[in-house]
């Protein structure tokens, strides 16, 4: 009938006046994400505020490319003449492979784009590495850390040294403006997690003897 007051309005044409909680935690968590970021990339560019130590930090990126790794990890295989060294370098490498994949996989999705401070002058680099959503350094770092303190064994000075790399590696991608702290925090979570993958699906002769035979 005339004069009824109208229906409520459907909820496409409500203002949403409202936003919720999570919304605005993760807004600005991003900001801070790239904020702290971009101060903390003191290596990013020569003219930068330590720009003077970027060379040390790209060695330090070389020492945690996935390419050096498996050419020392083919190597080691190609000259022991141990089986149980064998084992070993057979499940690194598995392990390696294994990072590439799940990295490359995450940033393929995520499809997050490097710093804007970032220069795009990486050693070696694919297609995905244009995206900065893993850090694969801090999850090869993570992932090669737990491997070695696990397998090898060790003085405790060296222990701690191999920690320090992991750590290392991880903060330099920030310093040089590759990553954002958050993809480097998420690259070693995913690397930690997937040592507990290696350890699970273990290779030994036992439960993979075509493989061992090849070596």
């Amino acid at each position: 009938p005339a004069g009824a007051a109208a229906g409520p309005l459907p909820e496409e044409d409500c203002m949403k006046l409202n936003p919720s909680f999570v919304g605005i935690a993760l807004s600005s968590l991003l900001a801070i994400d790239l904020w702290a970021s971009k101060r903390l990339g003191v290596c990013a560019g020569e003219g930068s505020a330590w720009g003077s130590a970027r060379p040390l930090m790209k060695v330090i990126e070389v020492s945690g490319h996935g390419i050096p790794w498996l050419l020392g990890t083919f190597y080691g295989l190609w000259h022991t003449d141990s089986s149980a060294a064998r084992e070993v370098l057979l499940n690194l490498l598995f392990a390696l492979l294994l990072d590439l994949v799940m990295v490359a996989v995450v940033k393929g999705l995520v499809k997050r784009p490097r710093p804007t401070h970032n220069k795009m002058d990486m050693f070696v680099t694919i297609s995905v590495d244009k995206y900065s959503f893993p850090s694969g350094h801090a999850t090869r770092a993570a992932l090669v850390c737990r491997f070695v303190l696990r397998h090898l064994v060790l003085a405790v000075p060296l222990r701690v040294l191999v920690v320090l790399w992991a750590l290392i590696v991880s903060i330099s991608r920030v310093m040089l403006g590759r990553h954002n702290m958050t993809d480097v925090l998420f690259g070693l979570l995913l690397g930690y997690a997937l040592y507990s993958v290696v350890e699970h699906c273990w290779l030994s002769p036992a439960t993979a003897p075509a493989l061992f035979a090849l070596w």
